[in-house]
């Protein structure tokens, strides 16, 4: 496995992590997760620029992209009970889409 997927995973969750946090800041206003979400997302972007050393950066950005959207989904419904309808189901389907397609016929790799 190249190196580059590991560091760019620890981008992903980190992100997602972030991401998430940013509920519990209620508005940066809540010192804890406002320095989590914070950390979380300075951490992800240092992870993807050492990732960018291993793969061009479209390819990470769209895997980092569709699986971010995935996994925030997911936490989104389990943690935060979202509801999600068939037309976002869709959405991240064509997203899921594009990261294969990406991945399969680009040409940096």
């Amino acid at each position: 496995m190249n190196i580059g997927y590991f560091y760019l995973i620890m981008a992903i969750v980190s992100e997602v992590i972030g991401s998430n946090m940013v509920v519990k800041t209620e508005g940066f206003t809540k010192l804890r997760p406002t320095l989590i979400c914070i950390v979380c997302f300075v951490f992800a972007l240092y992870m993807l620029s050492i990732t960018v050393k291993y793969m061009p950066l479209y390819v990470a950005y769209a895997i980092w992209g569709g699986l971010g959207i995935i996994l925030v989904t997911i936490v989104g419904i389990v943690v935060w009970k979202n509801n999600i309808n068939l037309v976002t189901l869709i959405g991240i389907a064509l997203i899921v889409a594009g990261v294969v397609i990406v991945n399969l016929f680009g040409k940096s790799h």
